[in-house]
């Protein structure tokens, strides 16, 4: 593929001086950088080709053999050769392009060297975790929840380098890069290896004054508060993921998550199975012999429910719908109501004398129940036999 000329893709003229270099190439650089341009694939192809140009129109000697023999003057020129001495961190700072200038020049510096910047590791902030315990009724009708969180963030004087206003310097050692280029030529071989600046660790800067917010740290340790909506219906242990609430990243990186996971309390009248509820109501032993209606309580009110005659100790009696809401979708669960007779305590003389005239004729009524049996009358033929 034939490469184009490198003064028409910075736009400028054959005789223009240095200054107007620069300018073109920042106009072009704050155009078409790839972090401001996420969505186009060919950014990066672009914003290499924009380099390119202005790496070898801002040297002397590399402009002049391009100007007497267009691309083949360079033909003897690597990669790292034609980059070579061109900040390009430094010139996104110039151009207030810190915060999304080096994940590119990460980027640059893979494709030529086949490694990445060791100071400027972009990496995504950490998650963290909050549990939240919620009631039943949260679930139940939904409700909005006000969390504290600790967390730290990057301070807003230094922008995360840790050093004052006028307190960063670019390191002299490295020039800026991070990185030290050892060269070792054998021949038509070159030999080179690349390691992190020992003086400024990477970074590409001497911090000579700590940032007065955050004593040179960078970062703040900070309480923030959260709003968190519990949506209906959802179980014990849903996790509500809020994007961008966790850690900030490194070097402009995108922030860590928050995600808070909800724990359900202990209900001191009702017990969640699933989207159904159970609770225990207690009746005397008349109401469990003759039956009745009684009112017992719901998570939306009370609820009538009628007690049928004879009921016995843990029969479970269903009231549909009452339950709680099911998570994105229609209708509710069931309510379970577990019945227990509850023995009299503490009687009067009056009313034992009618438990006991109560017993008394549940005794003649089991007598002349096994009396008229029919397993009675086979047993008297038999014996007659």
């Amino acid at each position: 593929m034939t490469k184009r000329d490198y003064y028409e893709i910075l736009g400028i003229d054959r005789n223009a001086d240095e200054a107007t270099i620069k300018r073109a190439y920042r106009s072009l650089a704050m155009k078409y950088h790839p972090d401001r341009n996420p969505e186009d694939k060919h950014a990066i192809e672009r914003m290499k080709e924009i380099n390119e140009a202005y790496a070898v129109l801002t040297d002397r000697e590399k402009r002049r053999l391009y100007d007497a023999y267009g691309h083949a003057g360079l033909e003897g020129y690597t990669t790292a050769d034609i980059y070579r001495g061109v900040d390009f961190g430094s010139l996104f700072r110039e151009f207030g392009l810190r915060d999304f200038g080096f994940s590119f020049g990460d980027s640059i510096l893979d494709s030529i060297f086949g490694t990445r910047k060791p100071g400027w590791d972009r990496s995504k902030g950490a998650d963290l975790r909050y549990d939240l315990e919620v009631s039943l009724e949260d679930i139940a009708f939904g409700a909005n929840k006000q969390i504290e969180i600790q967390r730290t963030r990057t301070c807003n004087l230094c922008l995360g380098s840790g050093a004052s206003p006028r307190g960063l310097i670019v390191c002299d050692r490295c020039k800026g890069t991070g990185q030290i280029v050892f060269e070792r030529r054998s021949g038509y071989s070159i030999f080179r290896q690349i390691n992190m600046c020992s003086k400024c660790h990477g970074t590409g800067n001497i911090v000579t004054e700590n940032c007065s917010v955050c004593q040179g740290k960078g970062i703040i340790h900070e309480n923030k508060e959260i709003q968190i909506r519990i949506p209906r219906g959802v179980d014990n242990n849903y996790v509500i993921k809020i994007s961008g609430e966790g850690e900030p990243g490194r070097n402009g990186a995108a922030p860590g998550d928050l995600y808070v996971v909800l724990k359900l309390k202990e209900h001191p009248n009702f017990e969640r199975i699933g989207d159904d509820i159970y609770t225990t109501v207690e009746i005397s032993f008349a109401q469990a012999a003759l039956g009745d209606r009684i009112d017992v309580p719901g998570l939306y009110g009370p609820v009538s429910v009628d007690i049928p005659e004879g009921v016995q100790t843990d029969t479970v009696l269903q009231i549909p719908g009452q339950g709680l809401p099911r998570f994105n979708k229609e209708g509710k669960g069931d309510l379970y109501i577990r019945v227990k007779v509850v023995t009299p305590q503490d009687l009067s003389q009056r009313e034992k004398e009618l438990l006991r005239e109560f017993d008394k004729l549940q005794k003649e009524k089991q007598t002349k129940r096994v009396k008229t049996s029919p397993f009675n009358d086979a047993t008297s033929r038999a014996t007659r036999t």
